[in-house]
């Protein structure tokens, strides 16, 4: 993909790696993450999370993905596009964390990018929609460099780092083809 990074679909296999990620970036995490108890960065954790992102993707609501770096196999990131809707609205959210050491080197754009590629061939859909905190200027250029625009801003819209939040919210249209269901 990108600096020797993979993106593919996460599997069970991966949920030591993305403990260990997890707990590596916890820290620099902290400001745009909901609270996570002690559970969510072991393992069983990830394994408890990774059954449950595959069950939603066999249900058709999420596509979870991980990026790995090729060299070494470490877990760098990981990307959602998930509350996948189809019928009339066609629509999906986009969720995704890089590692800070690798931050900045285009790998999230990058990523997004092959999502919402994933999210029109693949799955079918007509837009992507993503929210960020309204200081996160980081990921705010990911999404703009990805062709994302900005729709509005959602007062107290999610609970992060122990509080209510407000987001600046972005969609990209993938296409102005009718449904095909």
């Amino acid at each position: 993909m990108i600096d020797g990074v993979e993106m593919r679909e996460v599997t069970l296999a991966d949920a030591a790696g993305l403990a260990e990620s997890l707990r590596r970036n916890r820290m620099a995490m902290r400001p745009f993450e909901p609270y996570r108890p002690e559970e969510f960065y072991t393992e069983q954790g990830q394994l408890d999370r990774i059954s449950g992102l595959l069950a939603d993707r066999e249900a058709g609501r999420v596509r979870p993905y991980v990026l790995i770096d090729a060299a070494t196999g470490t877990s760098v990131g990981g990307i959602n596009l998930g509350s996948i809707a189809l019928g009339p609205f066609r629509s999906g959210g986009l969720g995704y964390w890089v590692d800070q050491e690798w931050a900045g080197r285009g790998l999230a754009t990058a990523a997004v990018q092959e999502v919402c590629r994933i999210a029109r061939e693949e799955v079918g859909l007509h837009r992507v929609e993503a929210g960020t905190l309204v200081d996160n200027t980081a990921s705010q250029r990911v999404l703009a460099k990805a062709g994302f625009e900005q729709y509005g801003t959602a007062p107290k819209y999610l609970h992060i780092n122990g509080a209510w939040r407000d987001h600046r919210l972005f969609q990209r249209l993938l296409h102005d083809d009718p449904p095909t269901d």
